[in-house]
């Protein structure tokens, strides 16, 4: 294309030229000619112009972008075990038509997603739910419920047999224990959520199993949850109320408000039959985390949305050292998680830094940013 234009200059200038050179030989219809020439130059020469101005400017195609774990400590990509990939379709002025967000993970040899939120529970409401062993010296409790999934962030599982007794599971998602209660017979269902308690003392709900070592809150004791509910055990349960299934279920509201929320029905003060079912509360775990980013993505310009984190932000910004790695030279003030459960990032409650990491290299790959430009975030 740049040799095109050159060449139509070229012709054009010497054409140009030409009609300034005196001829006394026809010379009206030579300068007729020249004109009707220079003429068509000009109008191949703009559309030319027009033309590599469109190439440069497509922006459409689909483009993929990864971030992994172990990257800071120099883990290649080809022998991660964790990543995160974001696929963006673009169209020509790069506004984003579809997207995907995947947690990878590898387990025996093969992948699978994170947010594969399939499950397999079963539930033997004989046993008695016993708590585990918190802190340093953890070690697994008594639990009623036999789970199978790759998601247990956000999970909650119920059942109610016919004598009007019932279980009920949720994972805290500060903890990431998995706190359940055995209902009994004649159990009063206006009881206050504020006084089931989540100590681990017999009658409110027992965290019986840890999820996950990643938690927020890390309790060393369950004495620390003394005077505690499922929606105060720290700050960030809010999340509980906010969205999703438990949307509006507060402290305030009682046993029944909340088995109802999950599609539990009532007769009278007695709850009916209902077969063991599960799902995910707050935004609905890692599937719904990243079904958010990728609704946050749809129709965004991403020549001006070229990160999921506001990095102007002073706590987060200031924890990108001079290598652009975020979370690993920490100052007096920033963070090394990039997260915001009250506000969302990117439609997102969770931690952000790697999928941000990740939508970036697809830009990268679409040839708006370079790799220069890329926050590696803390996985």
């Amino acid at each position: 294309m740049k040799k095109t234009l050159l060449f139509l200059t070229v012709a054009l200038i010497s054409l140009t030229l030409s009609a300034c050179q005196p001829d006394t030989t026809d010379l009206d219809e030579q300068i007729t000619e020249l004109t009707s020439t220079v003429a068509d130059l000009q109008d191949d020469l703009a559309t030319a112009n027009q033309n590599l101005a469109n190439e440069q400017d497509d922006l459409s195609g689909t483009y993929v972008g990864y971030s992994w774990k172990g990257e800071a400590s120099g883990t290649l990509l080809e022998d991660a075990t964790q990543k995160v990939e974001t696929t963006i379709t673009l169209d020509a002025d790069g506004i984003v038509t579809d997207a995907s967000v995947l947690f990878w993970k590898l387990k025996d040899g093969s992948w699978y997603t994170r947010q594969d939120g399939t499950s397999r529970i079963s539930v033997d409401a004989t046993i008695e739910p016993i708590a585990a062993t918190p802190g340093s010296s953890y070690a697994k409790g008594t639990s009623m419920f036999t789970i199978d999934t790759h998601d247990f962030m956000s999970l909650y599982a119920v059942e109610v047999y016919a004598d009007g007794s019932a279980v009920f599971l949720f994972v805290d998602p500060t903890t990431r224990y998995q706190f359940e209660i055995s209902l009994p017979v004649g159990y009063n269902y206006s009881t206050l959520l504020s006084a089931v308690t989540v100590n681990g003392d017999a009658g409110g709900f027992i965290p019986t199993v840890r999820t996950s070592g990643s938690g927020v809150l890390k309790p060393s004791s369950w004495s620390q949850l003394d005077g505690k509910n499922m929606f105060s055990i720290a700050g960030y349960n809010h999340v509980m109320s906010d969205y999703g299934v438990f949307e509006g279920i507060t402290a305030d509201s009682t046993m029944q408000e909340l088995l109802e929320a999950t599609g539990v029905t009532f007769t009278t003060t007695v709850p009916d039959v209902f077969a063991l079912d599960y799902g995910r509360h707050s935004i609905g775990g890692w599937e719904g985390n990243y079904q958010a980013i990728e609704a946050f993505l749809i129709g965004k310009d991403v020549t001006s949305v070229t990160s999921l984190v506001d990095w102007s932000v002073t706590k987060w910004g200031d924890s990108i050292n001079e290598d652009n790695y975020f979370g690993i030279d920490l100052v007096a003030g920033s963070t090394k998680t990039a997260q915001d459960s009250f506000d969302t990032i990117s439609g997102a409650t969770v931690r952000m830094s790697r999928e941000s990491t990740s939508f970036q290299r697809a830009l990268v790959a679409a040839g708006i940013l370079d790799e220069s430009d890329v926050i590696v975030g803390r996985f």
